[in-house]
């Protein structure tokens, strides 16, 4: 078999014509990277692929030729008999009543040929809200400043945050992914290359709301986190080590002190969040007893999750250190659940909005949890196109179909549980990932990658399934070259789409009236990878980018232009003025259900959070808002917010 027809077997496209109309073909070395990263695909000769049940209609899947009927079906969840029956027809009618969940069938025909396929039962469609239309304040929590915090927003500020959109009229706030970072490497701060996006990143933690914490505990941090609190970016390497000796220090007390009832809220949460806690709790542990080399470099009784092998290492002298990882999520997740509760008790619609990172680190914990479901061997990125002519490498392993079939889809599902649980909304980043993925081999520049196709139908129903049973909107980044008939498939499932209204112009450079605006949306006029609104009116983007070497895509005459355009849109909806707030008012008039609004616009922020295609010439992620949280009211224009937002405002 050569090279293309076995990349077939594995849904590659090695052929195919970018964004710059250019047709792409794979190199063949390339090529072979990519195969052999990549598990084998279940050739299923009864179905078609993984078989999706889809309640409130007549779910019907069509069999084969190859099936010699009758055919006789059994859906099995582990040992357990879910349902069973026998098919005539050249095709499977599905009874009613099915539970929800993710389960194994199998297929025996008259000649007792048998196979097995994953199946999903899933609702008609995702939880779409109970609400008309509302707006979300949008902020980087580790850029807060508070006067208690140390140097880092955490999520006693962002209790704080929920109570200030509520005093502004919003129905939640938007966050940045909250995944667990590696604390062992400050420069590697991006919310969105997570060692894990299972499990919290404990720099948000509020060291000082932990019961068992008292200041005497960690005398020298008040004169440390003073410190941490000035100046215009978050400190990590500062801000890191200390908070983790303020956790140690929580950790101790509690282990001494705790009441019964505590531990007992303890226990009870580790054996809820059991087995994936107790793994992950192992693998930092090893991680730290292994430092500098990746977990395929650890000694071999190591390199993969052994249940025994945990369980020794539970039980041993390490006992201690896997409790406090776990004593960690724990006070993670109770923080991060009490602004939460905070946001319901104040009656808004959607709480907390929280982004989910569309991949994973390589030599992080999902990726070795999960080996035949991850492909740590490739990264996810994006073919060449007008903004990145050679193409982009975001170094992260995402899912691939086969291992994602394998475990009939469980592991993406505990991904969406993980964020969907603390939130009334997330945002799935490069959501065109559960069509096809731009995978680029280790080693390869990103312009040698190739796509690889993705069981679309199946990870909808996933979406769908858990969105429903967490009642959480999800809504899909369906930025940059969309697929024929991609949009129309996720609005079909209620997954609704991201506006970006900079994004949201014709050829000749007009921004799009307010009816072109879907209802089952969250527009936005920017994203933390975009110009804030202050940067973009005053060039301040272009001339950073070109100080920097990059080209910004862009000249001074075409942004003249855009504001030019800017203009006359805002003068055919009879706003007058062209400042923020007037943006906002036009934004607000759009039949889009959800509106974002950044806290870095509000406060006339110059710098965007984060500049594509830069590492340190930047500083990326590590900016502190100019202003303290209990001042944010008094210094944005209060009346001219909520006149902008009065359409969709709570107040």
């Amino acid at each position: 078999m050569d090279l293309l027809a076995q990349a077939k077997t594995k849904g590659i496209q090695a052929e195919f014509i970018d964004a710059l109309g250019k047709l792409r073909v794979t190199a063949s070395d390339a090529l072979k990277s990519i195969l052999a990263a990549l598990p084998d695909k279940h050739a299923y000769r009864f179905v078609s692929g993984a078989v999706v049940v889809r309640s409130g209609g007549d779910a019907l899947t069509e069999l084969t030729e190859a099936a010699a009927l009758p055919l006789r079906w059994q859906i099995r969840d582990g040992a357990k008999t879910v349902g069973e029956g026998e098919t005539r027809a050249r095709a499977i009618a599905w009874p009613a009543g099915l539970p929800s969940g993710y389960f194994r069938l199998t297929l025996t025909d008259a000649k007792g040929v048998e196979e097995e396929a994953p199946l999903i039962v899933a609702p008609e469609r995702a939880f779409t809200g109970d609400f008309d239309r509302g707006w979300l304040l949008a902020v980087q929590l580790y850029s807060v400043r508070s006067v208690r915090n140390w140097g880092i927003g955490d999520f006693t500020d962002l209790a704080d945050l929920v109570r200030l959109a509520n005093e502004l009229g919003a129905d939640g706030v938007g966050l940045n992914p909250l995944h667990a970072l590696f604390d062992d490497r400050p420069s590697d701060c991006s919310p969105y290359s997570p060692n894990s996006r299972l499990f919290l990143n404990p720099l948000y933690v509020d060291v000082e709301a932990i019961p068992e914490f008292s200041a005497n505990l960690l005398p020298e941090a008040r004169a440390a986190t003073a410190s941490l609190r000035d100046g215009d970016r978050v400190r990590y390497r500062d801000v890191g080590p200390l908070k983790w000796r303020g956790l140690r220090a929580a950790f101790d007390a509690f282990m001494a002190k705790a009441s019964a009832a505590r531990r007992k809220e303890f226990d009870a949460f580790r054996a809820e969040r059991a087995p994936l806690l107790q793994r992950f709790a192992c693998f930092e542990v090893l991680r730290h007893r292994f430092t500098g080399h990746p977990w395929w470099e650890w000694p071999a009784e190591w390199r993969e999750p052994d249940e025994a092998k945990c369980a020794e290492l539970r039980a041993g002298p390490d006992r201690r250190e896997v409790e406090f990882v776990e004593f960690v999520q724990w006070t993670a997740e109770a923080q991060l659940h009490a602004a939460k509760a905070l946001a319901g008790q104040l009656g808004m619609k959607v709480g907390l909005y929280l982004d989910v990172a569309v991949g994973v680190q390589s030599d992080g914990f999902d990726a070795w949890n999960e080996q035949g479901a991850i492909s740590r061997h490739l990264a996810v990125g994006a073919p060449p196109d007008v903004l990145n002519t050679v193409g982009q490498d975001w170094g992260l392993a995402g899912f691939n179909a086969g291992g994602l079939e394998a475990q009939s889809f469980v592991p993406f599902a505990e991904m969406l549980s993980a964020s969907m649980r603390h939130s009334g909304a997330i945002r799935l980043d490069h959501v065109l990932g559960l069509k096809r993925l731009y995978l680029v081999p280790r080693g390869f520049k990103p312009d040698n990658g190739a796509y690889v196709h993705m069981p679309f139908d199946a990870l909808l129903a996933a979406v769908a399934r858990e969105s429903a049973r967490h009642r959480c909107i999800v809504i899909g980044e369906d930025l940059g070259t969309v697929p024929e008939g991609f949009r129309e498939s996720m609005q079909d499932w209620g997954i609704w789409s991201y506006l970006v209204m900079m994004f949201e112009r014709d050829d000749a450079g007009r921004f799009r009236n307010t009816d072109h605006y879907r209802p089952n949306a969250l527009v936005t006029l920017n994203t933390h990878d975009l110009s804030t609104y202050a940067g973009w009116r005053t060039f301040s983007d272009l001339k950073m980018k070109q100080s920097l070497g990059l080209d910004p895509g862009e000249n001074d005459e075409a942004r003249w232009h855009a504001l030019g355009m800017l203009d006359e849109i805002l003068r055919h909806n009879s706003i007058q003025a062209n400042d923020l707030y007037s943006v906002l008012r036009f934004l607000s008039r759009t039949p889009s259900r959800l509106l974002a609004v950044s806290l870095e616009d509000l406060l006339g922020v110059v710098d965007q959070p984060n500049i594509p295609g830069t590492i340190d010439e930047h500083p990326n992620w590590r900016q502190r808002l100019p202003v303290a949280l209990d001042k944010i009211a008094a210094t944005i224009d209060l009346a001219a917010l909520k006149a902008a937002t009065r359409e969709r405002s709570r107040g």
